[in-house]
């Protein structure tokens, strides 16, 4: 199993191209379920989860070809020869659940075994299921997997969520594109992602309004066409290196990062120290003078995004002064924090709140990854521990962060992965 190893103490200076969204890309090649005709997504991140979705679309029927050398280029098409999502598949990645809304609004009938993914919380999939249960389809659970079926096709409804649930919004846009009738989506989800994803169906040819705000209004049609649609840049990933760049006190410019996206993380970095300028098609991320804490409290979007937790985490574990950081999103999101610790940090968790009080330095030490943004919240630590930093079970990374290693090594960090 790969491992990556960091001496860290050098500060970054150069220049990382930010990739398409994980978040978006993930959706929007589910949307490829939705019309018999080519669906081309251009920008795709080379991710493991990237290729978790193309095996999952694969086995319903849909062939996802890479026609250009790059490598960046996804051409999804073919007829839904398949409704069940089988279990060997989706217990890799959360986001398999996506298909669901889908294979019911076009095919009637769907089986979708319960998806797996980080264990960061119980992120249950009952949003998604009321939700297509007012659209008309009948659901029952069964040895883990969700049967969802509407013979006669799903019906328009107003579905007011309880909480804005990135997911469930995903699915049950896509659901009611090819509904009967009109959709209504309250208190919806209003990240880029689902922007991104909006945009794509409206080239589809569907009929969304609302677009941006907390209430969608979707007017199903008969069927929809093919296009060609660019993923959005991943703005955790902008996150991410902004704060590999500021803990290592150097300067680095995110080619393709967008200020607008990172929303409460770049005010939250500023109120720490940290100079984010938008300039020649991407943001300069560099440190002012000195680190200083801020408090952080985790909230759908434009709040402070959970995925963004545990980086700012270890930048605040070596700023001056105290911070607290507050986790309302998932319950099991600071399983990082004991590695942290081991490195020198000091953070004390009470209850959904993580103390943390700023140390010069931290130590370089052999550390077990146990999500996807855990696991690059500790290569970060890496950078700036002193002495030599061994990050165990990178394969949570790999799901979620494109040649993190190569992005970092041509910015100065001395750091390589280990077979």
């Amino acid at each position: 199993m790969d491992k990556i190893r960091i001496r860290g103490g050098r500060p970054l200076s150069g220049e990382i191209i930010i990739g398409g969204a994980k978040n978006a890309g993930l959706p929007l090649m589910a949307a490829g379920l939705l019309t018999d005709e080519r669906l081309v997504l251009t920008n795709v991140p080379q991710l493991e989860d990237i290729k978790t979705m193309a095996l999952l679309l694969a086995q319903h029927g849909i062939a996802v070809d890479r026609p250009t050398n790059d490598g960046r280029t996804l051409s999804l098409g073919g007829a839904i020869g398949n409704t069940e999502a089988p279990y060997d598949i989706v217990r890799k990645m959360r986001a398999s659940i996506l298909v669901l809304g889908p294979l019911v609004a076009r095919m009637g009938q769907a089986r979708v075994s319960l998806p797996g993914g980080c264990a960061i919380g119980a992120r249950p999939v009952d949003l998604h299921l009321k939700g297509l249960e007012a659209m008309g389809a009948t659901i029952t659970l069964d040895a883990g997997y969700v049967t969802a079926s509407a013979p006669k096709g799903l019906h328009g409804a107003t579905i007011v969520q309880p909480f804005p649930s990135v997911g469930a919004t995903e699915n049950l846009m896509m659901a009611a594109c090819l509904a009967n009738g009109q959709t209504v989506i309250a208190n919806a989800a209003r990240e880029p992602e689902i922007i991104d994803l909006a945009h794509c169906l409206i080239a589809m040819g569907a009929r969304i309004q609302g677009v941006g705000t907390d209430r969608l209004t979707i007017d199903g049609v008969a069927s929809l066409h093919g296009a060609t649609h660019p993923i959005v840049a991943d703005r955790i990933e902008t996150g991410t290196y902004a704060i590999a760049a500021a803990i290592t006190g150097g300067s680095v410019h995110l080619r393709g990062g967008r200020l607008d996206h990172l929303g409460a993380v770049a005010a939250r970095m500023h109120e720490a120290g940290v100079d984010l300028i938008e300039q020649d098609g991407g943001l300069t991320v560099r440190r002012l003078n000195g680190l200083h804490g801020a408090d952080v409290m985790t909230e759908p979007y434009p709040g402070f995004p959970t995925d963004m937790q545990a980086q700012f985490m270890v930048l605040m574990s070596v700023a001056e002064g105290a911070s607290m950081l507050t986790e309302t999103i998932f319950e099991n999101r600071f399983m990082h924090v004991p590695e942290l610790n081991r490195m020198g940090a000091r953070i004390n968790v009470h209850g959904a709140s993580a103390i943390v009080r700023g140390v010069p330095s931290l130590s370089g030490a052999p550390v077990m990854a146990t999500d996807l943004r855990a696991s690059v919240s500790l290569v970060l630590a890496g950078l700036v521990a002193k002495g030599e930093t061994v990050v165990n079970r990178v394969y949570h990374l790999d799901r979620g962060y494109e040649a993190v290693e190569q992005k970092l090594a041509a910015c100065g960090a001395d750091i390589e992965r280990v077979s």
